[in-house]
């Protein structure tokens, strides 16, 4: 960001798509599959140092990840998951699930509400789990 800031004349910049993706591994449970860790150390650090650089005066507006969702990739298919929120393609039903980086950003942009990342998708959540949850999850 420095760089673009000194280089271009400091220009206006939106970070678009910026993720990580894991290999869709279908022998783990939906409660396992929620835990992506990986996920939440990526977009922490990379957040961190690009407050780092915002407070040396790069002109950074916006910051979107990719993505919300996990979904067919064209270069990969369902090979990988990039989503912050599962979704169960075995069940016929594309049952979508929170994972812990979904928790992780709905705590880092609403500092009011405290979202415990020791919720998980219970074994028995699987075939009933939903985002219609998410404010159960809140309150």
């Amino acid at each position: 960001m420095l760089y673009m800031k000194n280089t271009y004349n400091n220009p206006i910049i939106y970070i678009t798509e910026n993720g990580v993706d894991e290999k869709n591994d279908n022998t783990l449970t939906v409660a396992d599959a929620c835990k992506d860790e990986t996920r939440i150390k990526y977009h922490h650090d990379h957040l961190v140092y690009l407050k780092k650089a915002m407070d040396q005066g790069a002109n950074v507006r916006g910051y979107f990840i990719w993505s919300m969702f996990d979904n067919f990739e064209w270069g990969a298919g369902y090979s990988v998951r990039f989503g912050i929120f599962y979704i169960d393609y075995k069940n016929g039903l594309y049952t979508r699930f929170l994972k812990n980086s979904a928790k992780w950003w709905m705590n880092f942009l609403d500092k009011k509400t405290i979202i415990s990342l020791k919720r998980q998708a219970r074994e028995n959540d699987e075939g009933f789990g939903s985002v219609k949850r998410l404010k159960n999850i809140k309150g």
